[in-house]
Formats: structure tokens, sequence, C-alpha cells
């Protein structure tokens, strides 16, 4: 039986939990929680003690901005992300590159700070400062003393907020995203994986094109495009603000609010935007290559795999892990150390809303591919058949325990893992509830997630001269 939870007003009184937010246990407590927090009223915090010195807590200001803190002991850094619900998925042809374009452009400058400061603002004080693109998110990230979260929180909201995107700017930023793609497209890895998932999802289709753009889509791109780009997705209830580390919540709501309060961008009744959903992807079969002036080949073998929220995915992740997640592998003893055909071979799993990706990537030299080929088809056809043994099984445990676990010993990590919890899945689970996730593996599971996708129909896209 699940132990009710509260949500705490300013006043202090209690009163129950509206939604559904599945969080983990707290000293007998466990806070029922969507992420979407469609239903949570403006200024009430939900709280969760996840663990000895570690304290989660949510609250939604005004607009819709969603404001996620967790408390660390024994630290004394804190991190800070704005996530923004939009990336290259959300883009029309005629505006393909427009979220990295803009994630360039918030750095060049607002009324109260030109680039210079903006840089400057944070190299000050030792802090780590960044942004990316992914296909369906957008982060700008930094990490400081604690002392000075306060700055870090105020120069991300004035860029967020505020940004000027000036002609002059645009024109110069232009240039470096057109150096960016080029310099993508002479690493072998980036230029197979995006073949991989053109040849999966339509080079036309949203997923299917690259996240920076092309030459001709950048160069296409007028300063006003990007501009309405920003307005239109750039808003508090498409915003998630995630921080970690040695923090007071109630501090960071007021620092946030303040920061993000310029020029009245805290206004509306817009209630946050809902994790993404819709129904499943077609995913195509087939093969697909290009020839490049590399010294090795490239490739990538796989079918379709899960959507992000689905509750095969930790059997997947065992699978995964034991077919080609490291150097006790099967890919790995049967194609390098055994055969010495490659020097790289992985496995990998990757998930959009609806719908996802498995695969191996090898890296080999031109006259192995044959060989390649032939051992990693019959290794995945292997594992379709007969799933794994109790021993991969208790050995992919391990390692995603271990990587769970050591992976999040910072409050950068910290921070995005609650960052993209809240803004792109349908729930965030506790440290300990993955792990229980993950020991609750089985291999009668493995076996039936294997033979579903494993079997499945081949995408092949290859890379080399």
């Amino acid at each position: 039986m699940t132990p009710r939870t509260t949500e705490t007003r300013a006043t202090g009184r209690q009163t129950p939990a509206g939604r559904s937010f599945p969080h983990g246990r707290a000293q007998q407590k466990r806070v029922e929680y969507t992420p979407s927090g469609a239903t949570q009223r403006v200024g009430t915090t939900l709280t969760l003690e996840e663990g000895p010195g570690s304290v989660v807590r949510r609250t939604v200001l005004p607009g819709g901005l969603r404001v996620v803190t967790e408390q660390m002991a024994g630290v004394r850094s804190a991190a800070v992300g704005v996530w923004v619900g939009v990336g290259s998925r959300d883009e029309s042809a005629r505006l393909h590159g427009a979220s990295h374009f803009l994630e360039h452009l918030l750095f060049k400058g607002t009324p109260e700070r030109s680039a210079l400061e903006i840089s400057l603002a944070l190299d000050a004080v030792g802090g780590e400062f960044n942004a990316f693109t992914a296909k369906e998110y957008t982060c700008f990230h930094a990490r400081v003393l604690d002392d000075d979260l306060p700055l870090a929180i105020d120069v991300l909201g004035d860029m967020i907020t505020s940004s000027v995107l000036t002609s002059d700017d645009v024109e110069a930023e232009r240039d470096v995203i057109l150096d960016e793609i080029a310099m993508h497209d002479d690493d072998p890895d980036d230029v197979v994986h995006n073949l991989f998932a053109a040849q999966a999802f339509g080079e036309d289709t949203p997923l299917g094109r690259g996240i920076a753009g092309t030459t001709a889509s950048i160069e296409a791109l007028s300063r006003d495009q990007i501009r309405r780009f920003y307005k239109k997705h750039y808003r508090p209830a498409n915003m998630v603000v995630s921080a970690a580390g040695n923090l007071d919540h109630a501090t960071v709501v007021r620092l946030v609010r303040k920061a993000f309060g310029r020029g009245g961008f805290l206004t509306g009744s817009e209630p946050p935007v809902p994790p993404r959903s819709g129904r499943a992807l077609r995913v195509a079969s087939g093969s697909v290559a290009t020839s490049k002036p590399f010294e090795q080949v490239n490739l990538v073998l796989g079918m379709p795999g899960l959507a992000r929220d689905d509750d095969r995915r930790f059997a997947l992740s065992v699978l995964t892990t034991a077919l080609g997640g490291g150097t006790s592998s099967r890919l790995f003893q049967e194609v390098r150390e055994r055969r010495g055909l490659a020097y790289s071979v992985y496995s990998f799993a990757s998930s959009h809303a609806e719908t996802g990706l498995v695969g191996v990537a090898v890296g080999c030299l031109p006259s192995k591919v044959d060989d390649v080929l032939k051992v990693v088809r019959s290794e995945v056809a292997l594992l379709a058949r007969d799933g794994i043994t109790a021993e991969e099984l208790a050995v992919g445990k391990g390692q995603l325990r271990g990587g769970l676990v050591l992976g999040l010993e910072d409050s950068a990590s910290r921070m995005s893992r609650l960052g993209k919890a809240e803004l792109v899945h349908t729930d965030l689970l506790t440290i300990d509830e993955v792990l229980a996730r993950i020991d609750a593996v089985t291999l009668e599971e493995c076996s039936q997630v294997a033979a579903q996708l494993f079997a499945g129909r081949e995408i092949l896209a290859v890379v080399g001269p």
C-alpha cells in the first residue's frame, strides 16, 4: 500500500496531493508526483526525502515555470540547468537547425550583459558554463561553488528571457555553426549515426534530420525566423529549472523568480507543458551507405527499439550491456579479443517519446567489413534466439547498478537527472527505485525482449572510403 503524501503551502497547512508523482520513500512517506504538474497549484511545494542528506523539492511559478531542486549533503558545489522543451524534432524543414542556432545566440548578449560579460561572469568564479541541443530538448547549464549559485541563476535567467538576437550576432554565429557542421562531417561516428537515423526515420522527417542543420538550411535561416522560434518555444510553461548541490529550495525559488521575472516573463496562467507523447512511429528497415575519405569504415547495424518510458527498458539495458556494453561483453570478446576485427565495437539503445532504436556500432578496416558484419549478425541472431545466460544477467545488473550510482556522485549529474525527468519523462524514479527495477529483471523477461527486438527488421548504415 502506498502511503499518502502532502503538499506544503506557505501557511504550513497540509493538504492531500492531487496527482501521481512516483518518487520513492521518505521516512514512511511517498511523494506521488507527475512531472507535467498540470494540476499543481502555483506556489505549492512538493517535498521528498530521498535518502540520508538528500531532499528533492518542486515548485511551480507563475506562467508554469517549474523549479526542481535536490539538496545534497557533503558537497560545496551547486549545478543549475534550464531545460527547454524544444529540439530539432520541433522544426519544420524551413527551420532545420533553428534550435541549435538559437542555443548559440542566447550567449551573445542581453540589454544587461554583453557576450563577453556573460562569459566573464562565470569564468571569474571558476564556474563551468555550457549548453547543448538534442532532438527533444535544449539545456543551458552551469556548475559553480555553492556561494556563486545566485550569480549562475541570474546569468541564466538573463540569457533565457532577454536575449537581443541582433542581426550582427546572427551573421557572426552563422559562420561558427557552419564550421561546426563541417567539423561533424569530418567525424565518422557522427556521420554514420546521422545516416542510421535518417534511414530509420526518413531523412526529411524531424527525427531523421540532424540536430545542427545543413549548410543550406543554416544559410537560409533569417533573424526574424529565429526570433519567432524563440518567442514561440522559450516560454515559462515549456521550461524547467533544475538545481542540485549545497542549496536551499526556497532560496533557489526566490532567485529563479527574480532572475526569470525580467520583462514580465513570469506572467500568464498557462500550466506546465506535459511530457511529449504520441502514437508509435514507423521505423523503416533497409541499408544505406555513403563514401567519405576516412581511413576506417564505420557501420551501425540496428533495428526498432523502445520508447523512452517503456517498462521493458530495464531489461533492454541488461541486454545491450551483455551484447556490447563492456570489455566482457559478447561483441567485445568475439569481434576484438578473439578475432581482432576492430578496435571499437559497442551496442546502444536510444529512445524518444514514442519510439526508439537499438543497434551495434563498429569501426574497422575496409578489408574486414564483411567479416565484422557476419560476426555481428551472428551474435545478434543468437541473442534473439537464446537470450542471455544467468551469469550475463548478473554481470549486466552489476554494471548498470555501478554505472548509475557512480554516475550520480556529483551535483551536475543530479541536476541533469532532475531536469530530464521533469521535462520529458512521465515519472521521476528515485535511485533506489531504479536499482530495484534493475534487480527485478529476469532471464525470462530478457528472453522475451531479445526475441521481440533483436529479431526485428534490420537497419544498416555504412560510411567509409
